[in-house]
């Protein structure tokens, strides 16, 4: 059963969805958006040059361009899954704020990693804030069971994104997956807990915390029979 679809998750899903069909040929074009992607430091660190490849506001516009439709299928099939019951732990302005931390702390890890370790590359994709969600959900609905569809086995949610954090640190490790982000992926969902912890008054941090809902408070009706 799938939950009802809240006002940011549903405009975050409608934004990805209109700026990839501007990246098409018949469109805009892929070229139009490169100033928007995530490009890696080279020459120096000029920020504000129009010549320079990284331009501060490319750690958010990064996260709403995709390479391809499965890259967009996948990443909005999990925003619009994950999306709507954080949305309404959470509230409106969180969620959103949660989300584009950990967008922009993906890519300052990526950016920083890569520039570190001298293997510089354009970024695009959802995925870090996705990642983000991921780890959030895990942390808030970690009890409950889900039946993966490959391999057909049972398992908590709180033990998938834990074995989906280690694959990623593998990935990243040995390189298996060329191609793919995944130390974006795991900045997402290391900006995503330090910023929970931040909110849940929680080491490294100290028990001051802004005004609102730390976690779970009341878990909407349509997920508390999932099995």
């Amino acid at each position: 059963m799938f939950p009802r679809l809240t006002p940011v998750t549903k405009a975050l899903l409608i934004a990805n969805v209109i700026l990839f069909l501007l990246q098409q040929p018949f469109l805009l074009g892929m070229q139009t958006f490169e100033p928007f992607m995530l490009q890696p430091l080279q020459q120096g660190f000029d920020a504000f040059s129009p010549g320079s490849n990284f331009q501060p506001w490319q750690l958010l516009t990064y996260g709403f361009l995709h390479a391809g439709f499965g890259h967009l299928f996948f990443n909005m099939m999990l925003l619009f899954m994950l999306g709507s019951p954080l949305e309404q732990v959470w509230g409106e302005k969180r969620f959103l704020a949660y989300y584009l931390v950990c967008v922009a702390g993906a890519g300052l890890c990526q950016l920083l990693v890569g520039t570190l370790l001298d293997n510089p590359a354009t970024v695009l994709g959802a995925s870090g804030g996705i990642f983000g969600l991921l780890l959030a959900y895990g942390m808030i609905f970690g009890k409950q069971v889900i039946r993966l569809m490959f391999p057909p086995i049972t398992m908590t949610v709180r033990t998938f994104v834990i074995l989906l954090g280690v694959t990623e640190i593998v990935m990243a490790m040995t390189g298996w997956e060329p191609g793919v982000a995944h130390l974006a992926h795991l900045g997402g969902m290391l900006f995503g807990w330090l910023l929970i912890r931040y909110w849940r008054g929680e080491p490294p941090f100290n028990k001051r915390r802004p005004p609102g809902p730390p976690g779970p408070r009341k878990r909407p009706n349509h997920l508390r029979s999932v099995k």
